[in-house]
This record gives C-alpha cells, sequence and structure tokens, in this order.
C-alpha cells in the first residue's frame, strides 16, 4: 500500500516529475501527459458517482481503480519489470459490461448528443476525456512501448462509458438524438 507523509516535495519545481523507476523526465513529456490524461478521467469518473448508485457505482468504482493501475502501468516504461499492469483480464471484464448493458438497448438510430440526465452528461464527459487519455497514448506509442492490454482497456473504456450513459438516460429512452441540418 502507499504511504504519504508529506504531499509537496518540492521535487517538481524544476518542471519535471518522477517515473515509477525514478527516472526524471519533463512534466509535459509524453509518458506524463498521458497518466495526467487518465488522472483526469478518473476525476471525471467521481463526479459521475455523485449521481450513480447499485450496480453502476460499483462499475464505477472498479473502472476508477483500475485507472489507477493503468496510470501506474503508463508510470512505468514498458521495459521495467516486474510492474503493474493493466491485464486481459480487465479488458474482457469491461467487454463483458459493456455486452450486458447494450443488450438491454434499443439499437441506436442518430449520434446522440452528450446530456440527458446529470450522471449520462458527466460519463459522456468521461468518455471524451478518455478519448483524449487514449490519443495521449498513441503518441506515447510512437515513441516507446506500451503495454497491448493498456491501450485496448483505454480504448474499451470509452465505449463502455458511451453505453452506460445510454443506460443511465432510462435505457437510452431519454437520450438526445443528433438531428442533422436542425438549425432552428
Amino acid at each position: 500500500m502507499v504511504k504519504l507523509n508529506k504531499i509537496y516535495t518540492r521535487t517538481g519545481d524544476s518542471g519535471e516529475t518522477s517515473l515509477v523507476n525514478g527516472a526524471r523526465v519533463s512534466k509535459h513529456s509524453r509518458r506524463p501527459a498521458a497518466f495526467g490524461e487518465v488522472d483526469e478521467v478518473n476525476s471525471v469518473i467521481g463526479l459521475a458517482r455523485l449521481n450513480s448508485t447499485g450496480e453502476t457505482d460499483e462499475m464505477l468504482a472498479r473502472i476508477q481503480n483500475d485507472l489507477f493501475d493503468l496510470g501506474a502501468d503508463l508510470a512505468t516504461p514498458e521495459t521495467d519489470k516486474p510492474a503493474l499492469r493493466i491485464t486481459n483480464a480487465q479488458v474482457t471484464r469491461l467487454e463483458a459490461e459493456i455486452d450486458s448493458m447494450n443488450a438491454e438497448l434499443n439499437p441506436l438510430t442518430s449520434f446522440i448528443l452528450p446530456g440527458g440526465t446529470q450522471v449520462s452528461a458527466w460519463l459522456h464527459m468521461a468518455r471524451t476525456v478518455s478519448r483524449r487519455a487514449e490519443r495521449r497514448m498513441t503518441e506515447l506509442a510512437i515513441e516507446e512501448p506500451v503495454n497491448e492490454a493498456a491501450m485496448q482497456y483505454i480504448n474499451r473504456l470509452s465505449d463502455h462509458l458511451f453505453v452506460l450513459a445510454r443506460r443511465m438516460n432510462d435505457n437510452g429512452a431519454a437520450d438526445i438524438l443528433w438531428v442533422p441540418g436542425d438549425n432552428s
């Protein structure tokens, strides 16, 4: 377990941060940018959880823990072993949850505008931040190896959040559909 006695360390005052292996890198380099975006997704999910209950809240709590795993994965270069890594089992769990939730929804007839219920709106926000995190991770993967399961996880996460947002909109009945060209 992590133990934090002191919150500020002053080690980042020069614009650098430490990776899990102790290496110092610029805070704006691709690796910290990627795990920073993952942290932001986690925060937005925390906002969604203010309005979630039961099974939905349990799923989101698991995802938040997974996102800390993903942050640790990204903060540890792929060449460092052993390390905490996102696993195929975490990806498979997301896929199973997506399939289960989606089976209860009516098929889409249009693109959906983010909104509806408050929890759905926050889930859509988390989905878009998740997509941004994925873009940062793909940028990192151009320069350095990135765990394949981590890449799959972040891709599935945005799908999961989309389907869950629909579920929180009365199983899609309260979705706000895009009407192309409707500028009235």
